[in-house]
């Protein structure tokens, strides 16, 4: 059951056409009730069988918790490094401050150096009942994205990453977690310091088809107002 506080009149839908990935956040600490709420609508989502297999271990500000968020920064700093490198983050359109590319880089540097100071990180893990394979992520993925919506409702943000895959067993040794239980994400949560809004994505008919594979649905066309990720817009005024 939630509390009563207000969901800022957030409507499903909107819900998922406004939850940005946020990795800025104030100091505001997340109050337990709304933690509680948060990981509530987690433990409602769906899982293969209903095993419900999906385990998550929430770090706030203990000592315990601090150690744990400066055990995920140095993964982040692993991973921010080797990406920002693969990726071009460092040159080509990336040397332009206005870029998509640069302002991603500034966000990523920032989002790294605070990471031990992040409000609430959640690892979120799996119990294996067999062996790894890939369609195990269906088993614990919905509860992240119903996590992250239900932030949304109340006011938080946060993103989900695999910063934990460097230092997964540092991570393993320092909290106990056994060898069947797999740690699939790294989620953080907070206040945001800027705000959710529209998010931008390809058009519909480039990523929904019909009886023909790569031929958009005739019935896949974006609402009013839809915003489209930068690429797609240069596209369109390069036509």
């Amino acid at each position: 059951m939630t509390s009563e506080r207000s969901l800022h009149n957030v409507s499903l839908l909107e819900g998922l056409a406004t939850t940005r990935s946020i990795r800025r956040y104030t100091n505001e600490p997340i109050p337990e009730d709304a933690l509680r709420d948060i990981m509530f609508a987690a433990t409602r989502a769906p899982s293969g069988s209903n095993r419900q297999g999906f385990r998550f271990m929430v770090f706030t500000d203990s000592p315990q918790s601090l150690e744990v968020k400066k055990l995920i920064a140095k993964g982040a700093s692993m991973l921010w490094s080797q990406k920002s490198v693969n990726d071009g983050y460092n040159s080509g359109s990336a040397v332009r401050e206005d870029s998509p590319k640069a302002r991603m880089a500034r966000t990523m540097d920032e989002y790294v150096t605070n990471m031990p100071n992040v409000p609430v990180l959640v690892l979120a893990c799996l119990v294996r009942h067999r062996e790894p394979n890939p369609e195990e992520g269906a088993s614990v993925y919905p509860a992240c994205q119903n996590l992250l919506l239900a932030a949304r409702a109340l006011g938080y943000g946060g993103v989900l990453t695999g910063f934990h895959g460097f230092v997964e067993k540092e991570l393993r040794e320092l909290l106990e977690i056994p060898q069947g239980t797999a740690i699939s994400a790294t989620i953080t949560l907070g206040k945001p310091a800027g705000s959710h809004g529209p998010v931008r994505r390809a058009p519909m008919n480039e990523l929904i088809y019909g009886d023909t594979w790569g031929e958009g649905a005739s019935w896949a066309i974006d609402p009013p107002d839809t915003q489209h990720t930068e690429r797609y817009i240069e596209k369109k005024k390069g036509k």
